[in-house]
Formats: structure tokens, sequence, C-alpha cells
């Protein structure tokens, strides 16, 4: 196998972890907009947790990101 086809397929396996974050992302904000829609006078209580989820999740976006850029450019 050519050396460039693996890296290929290697930066698209690191990519994969991508699809769980964008169905985490939308379960999150799914759930965050109906417990605050359930009870508004919680947002001040759930709306910090909720940005610390998506800070958390995002960061995983990033590092798969980081892999498969190291992974073709290297």
């Amino acid at each position: 196998m050519d050396v460039t086809a693996a890296k290929m397929i290697g930066a698209g396996l690191a990519v994969v972890a991508l699809l769980g974050v964008g169905l985490g992302l939308g379960n999150l904000f799914s759930s965050l907009i109906n417990a605050i829609a359930r009870n508004p006078a919680a947002k001040n209580d759930i709306f910090p947790i909720g940005m610390i989820g998506f800070a958390l999740t995002e960061s995983i976006a990033l590092l798969a990101f980081i892999v498969a850029m190291i992974i073709l450019f290297k």
C-alpha cells in the first residue's frame, strides 16, 4: 500500500470521531432547551453546566481534527 493512501485512510478514521461529537452536541442542546423550557427559573443553574458540556465535547472535535492533520502532514 502506498504511504499517501495509508495517510488518507488514517486521517479519515481519525475524523470519524466528529460524527459522535455532532450527535453529542445535538443531544446536549436539545436537552438544554428542553430543560429550560420546562423550568425557566432554573436557567441560571442549567445554562453554565450546558456550556461546560459544550466546551468539553467540542474539545474532542478539535483533538480529532488535530490528530487527522498530524497524520496527513507528518
